[in-house]
């Protein structure tokens, strides 16, 4: 028996297996007025994904859709575990990021022109702790697109892949998760990949194409499921109109900038930035003359002005296609100059400036101790800590012009979570160094891939900071331009490339292979084949780059700056935590208001001590080894006298440790009375002989001394 809602239309829902678990598509029970919504289930998960669309095209120069991801604490049963805030306000960082993972592959497949305004919302509903929710959020964004009529060439569908034991598998536990070498996010249409992300640990490039080609055959069933559904629901299609350049305009643009461009704009950046620059003013007074100034209007300079853009992109691809020659007369494959530096800033812990073609990073490292990780507060159970944080500032002065400064974007969030991915790898254990990391990069000048130009700035400046990586990491931006189904892959793109290009692709790696990835495609969908030429053509230019970071410092400082707070670490038995922290935290605060330091305790019993004073901090692990040592037979202590019998002495060790020194064992020779030698609070030293099966401690003094 069919059910129906309070409008009258039947609620209904397609089901499918989908990587070993029903995932089920459901329509009419919720969101009544979008324009598509779609709720999701797989598993205990349920994301609502809901598509609102304008009625009329807005008068803007580009596409205004916006994707957002939302999460519900709810959704996992929890409450925020902020003291102030518990209702969700501003996305989180991780909320960003998948908005935008979302986002990359939605774009690119509406039609060029296409000005309505679109509005997709992933909320999270119910989240199965098991795994992550992401890509069902992907899918049921992807849902409602199709539920709304647009001209939306998907459907669209997802998989974030791990690799345990030498398998893939998707929806990894959070074990899993945490074995996995690989952490993989591909999204694609039916005939081909739109977007790639991942993490890995140092995994070689066939491997990243296994399972690319492994996660898109795994996600048909997700997209074959949407188009199941559309056809059930079968959309009334959208009326619209797209906003293309006016082919009169263009072809005039294109015969008078004929002869200006070519052969002769093959420069240097900035000079050939300049030029066209140049060339744009001298366009625009000649078409204002031939116009009329008052006919010359700013909507029709704008026509002229993306008409001429246009035919520059053109120009490119065409140096490109048909000479195997880039904008600034490069081959396909060579990278621009570099230039890098490190300890260019004297107060801070570390710093460096790499410098590629016109783009130019600045990286500052702090360090600080270990309890000045950030908390991450998520809807999801695992929450953790960040101990390394890289944060990415690029204003407006970066690019020639003025912007207001302002809390950084999604762009700046993404690009900084790149290069973090990107070094995560390769960071020392805490138990190896117990420093919390942020790595600052300041964006100077930018002309493509700033997000690698970040990632080598930071490892440079990790390094002169005297972080022990375990190996130096280099990015490269590649690019590819497709003529037919001719594919021509860049190494090192630049704007210019990048704006007229059809793939961006960026990939950080060490001589052992890939930490990090980020692929969007312009075009709809590109098979694994084409990906692969890219994939592995940047290994070369990897090694280049990484090959003259060398050059700067080959290896992490073996010395701290001076200006770095000092720490010392010591690993205790974790039933001990109690008594370093005491009732109520009085030991602890005890010990730091009379040493000075700072003291981090983790639960597995690695306890920091931090401070510049040297002296600080071994009064510091002196008090705390007194408070959890565990007593070692042979080894000699200072201990007091606490108690004496007719047949030796009791003395204390260490904090509730006492051990007996029987009266053979007080000197050389015979003692006829204990209280001959020692007396109750009398300092000894005592060497402690045997620990019996009963815990019970057997000490001497004569074998001390």
């Amino acid at each position: 028996m069919s059910i129906i809602n309070p409008n009258g239309k039947e609620i209904f829902s397609v089901t499918t297996e989908f990587c070993g678990k029903p995932l089920t598509l459901e329509v009419n029970r919720v969101g009544f007025r979008t324009t598509g919504s779609v709720l999701v289930r797989y598993g205990d998960t349920v994301v609502l994904g809901s598509a609102q669309v304008s009625s009329r095209p807005v008068v803007l120069d580009y596409f205004p859709l916006s994707v957002d991801y939302e999460e519900k604490f709810y959704a996992a049963g929890k409450i925020s575990g902020s003291r102030f805030i518990k209702r969700e306000g501003r996305p989180s960082d991780e909320a960003i990021l998948i908005g935008r993972l979302i986002d990359r592959p939605i774009r690119p497949l509406f039609p060029k022109g296409y000005r309505q305004e679109v509005q997709v919302v992933a909320s999270v509903l119910s989240m199965d702790p098991s795994f992550r929710p992401d890509v069902i959020a992907m899918i049921a964004a992807s849902s409602a697109l199709m539920l709304t009529g647009t001209p939306f060439d998907g459907p669209v569908a997802g998989l974030r892949v791990g690799r345990v034991n030498g398998e893939f598998k998707a929806f990894l536990n959070a074990d899993e998760r945490a074995a996995s070498d690989l952490d993989l996010v591909v999204a694609g249409i039916e005939s081909g990949i739109t977007m790639v992300e991942a993490g890995a640990n140092e995994v070689s490039e066939e491997t990243i194409v296994e399972a690319m080609a492994w996660a898109h055959e795994m996600m048909q069933p997700a997209i074959a499921l949407q188009k199941e559904l559309e056809e059930k629901v079968a959309p009334a299609v959208q009326e619209y109109t797209l906003i293309l350049p006016n082919e009169a305009i263009q072809t005039e643009v294109d015969a008078w900038i004929e002869g200006k461009i070519g052969a002769q704009l093959r420069k240097d950046y900035p000079e050939r930035n300049e030029m066209i620059n140049e060339l744009r003013w001298d366009f625009h007074a000649q078409m204002t003359e031939k116009v009329g100034e008052e006919e010359y209007t700013k909507e029709v300079r704008d026509e002229y002005d993306e008409a001429f853009t246009m035919a520059v992109h053109k120009d490119v691809r065409k140096g490109i296609v048909n000479d195997n020659q880039r904008p600034d007369g490069r081959a396909l494959d060579q990278i621009r100059v570099l230039s890098s530096e490190v300890g260019v800033l004297p107060r801070t812990h570390g710093s460096s400036i790499f410098t590629r073609g016109v783009t130019q990073g600045m990286n500052i490292v702090t360090l600080a101790p270990l309890s000045y990780a950030q908390l991450v507060d998520t809807m999801e159970v695992n929450d953790g800590e960040r101990r390394y944080m890289h944060h990415y500032n690029a204003p407006g002065y970066t690019v020639g012009e003025v912007k207001r400064l302002g809390s950084p974007g999604r762009r700046e969030i993404g690009h900084g979570y790149l290069a973090e991915r990107a070094l995560i790898p390769v960071l020392p254990t805490e138990e190896e160094f117990p420093y919390a990391i942020r790595s600052v990069t300041e964006i100077m000048s930018q002309n493509g891939s700033t997000s690698m130009a970040a990632t080598c700035s930071s490892c440079l400046a990790l390094m002169d900071a005297g972080v022990p990586l375990k190996r130096p990491v280099s990015g490269i931006a590649m690019g590819l331009m497709m003529d037919g189904d001719t594919p021509y892959v860049l190494s090192d793109i630049a704007d210019a490339e990048d704006f007229a290009g059809d793939m961006d692709f960026k990939v950080t790696g060490t001589e052992k292979g890939i930490t990090a990835l980020q692929m969007d495609m312009k075009v709809h969908g590109l098979p694994v084949e084409i990906l692969a030429k890219a994939i592995n053509q940047s290994k070369a230019g990897r090694a280049h780059i990484l090959a003259h970071m060398l050059t700067v410092l080959d290896a992490p400082r073996t010395n701290l700056s001076p200006f770095a707070p000092r720490i010392e670490k010591i690993k205790i038995n974790p039933d001990k935590i109690g008594a370093v922290i005491g009732k109520g935290g009085e030991v602890i605060n005890k010990i730091t208001s009379e040493t000075g330091a700072e003291i981090d305790i983790k639960d597995d019993g690695l306890i920091t001590v931090a401070s510049p004073n040297g002296e600080s901090i071994e009064r510091a692990l002196e008090w705390i080894r007194g408070l959890t040592e565990e007593p070692e037979v042979g080894k000699t202590y200072n201990g007091t006298v606490v108690t004496i019998k007719d047949f030796g002495a009791f003395v204390n060790i260490m904090p509730g440790t006492d051990g007996m020194v029987h009266i053979s064992k007080l000197a050389e020779g015979r003692v006829e009375k204990v209280t001959d030698v020692l007396k109750e609070g009398q300092k000894v030293r005592v060497k402690l002989m045997e620990i019996d099966d009963r815990g019970r401690l057997s000490l001497s003094i004569k074998d001390a001394e």
